[in-house]
């Protein structure tokens, strides 16, 4: 599908039914002064909100959930998001130069990550992601947060045709849910500039070995997971799409200090993606998740 069909089915579904209704509710919030801190919790803070304000963002809050990614605070109001998404991002803020560069997210989901790199000062930031659902709550916060950054409906595929190719790609909890890893790892590569690079995370398999693991049904009760390399595999996988530099930043078990069910998602968390009597295993019996962040250059 061509970059302008992908952009046009997606302006439809995004204006129609709910969608639209929810999307008119953000573009009618009022005009609010604020300032903005995107540090661990990306914190909007208000001057002179009035409680009925505060009652229609909230509730207007409500009506996106699930809320996975964050968090977020709009003056008094919490958004505990499933993932605690600051761990993520700190554990690659020290081997991020982002100055002056354009980057992509790509399934940058509602933003969060988007919206840290902003202390970067990176040139532009673009996300790509083809959630309606995402792409609403990334405008509901960029309404009051009012940055430059661009939100694209697009998938990962669209990468080789898009308008910029970028120094710098995120693509963070993407992989596993690809069906052709390698070529998704040569559409990120066509999307770089020279000497670009790309900051890639997936769960992984913690054992030695070339292999990955194919789940029959689901993973974490996880439907769309497809392929689980171990760190050699995944290596291959880059090498083989003709990445360099294969260089692993941090390897880390998904806890639940990390993600875990709160009032702004809807049903289950980690908590019942795990077998009950050995919480090193998933719940159909495979190896608990554990990521593992590289990054990776041509």
């Amino acid at each position: 599908m061509s970059l302008i069909k992908a952009r046009e089915k997606k302006s439809i579904e995004l204006n129609s039914g709910i969608n639209l209704e929810i999307l008119n509710a953000i573009q009618a919030l009022d005009k609010f002064e604020c300032t903005c801190d995107f540090g661990d919790i990306i914190d909007i803070k208000f001057q002179n909100l009035s409680r009925s304000q505060t009652d229609k963002i909230y509730a207007l809050a409500k009506s996106l959930k699930p809320w996975r990614k964050g968090p977020f605070k709009l003056g008094e109001i919490f958004i505990d998001t499933e993932w605690q998404s600051f761990i993520k991002f700190n554990l690659l803020a020290p081997h991020m130069d982002l100055d002056g560069k354009l980057v992509a997210d790509v399934g940058c989901n509602n933003g969060y990550y988007m919206f840290r790199m902003l202390n970067h000062h990176p040139k532009k930031i673009i996300g790509f992601d083809p959630s309606i659902h995402t792409a609403l709550q990334f405008y509901f916060i960029n309404r009051f947060a009012r940055t430059n950054i661009v939100y694209e409906m697009l998938g990962v595929e669209h990468l080789p045709l898009y308008e910029h190719k970028f120094d710098v790609i995120f693509c963070l909890g993407v992989i596993y849910h690809r069906s052709d890893p390698f070529k998704m790892l040569k559409e990120l590569k066509s999307a770089l500039n020279t000497g670009g690079e790309v900051f890639l995370d997936t769960i992984y398999i913690d054992m030695n070995g070339e292999f990955a693991l194919s789940p029959k049904n689901t993973y974490s009760k996880i439907p769309n997971i497809y392929f689980i390399p171990t760190i050699s595999a995944l290596q291959n996988w880059c090498e083989r799409a003709k990445f360099k530099d294969f260089e692993i930043l941090a390897t880390k078990p998904t806890d639940f200090e990390e993600q875990r069910k709160t009032e702004w998602i809807d049903g289950q968390s980690l908590e019942n993606f795990l077998d009950p009597n050995d919480s090193s295993k998933t719940i159909e019996g495979y190896p608990a998740p554990k990521r593992v962040y590289i990054k990776i250059k041509i």
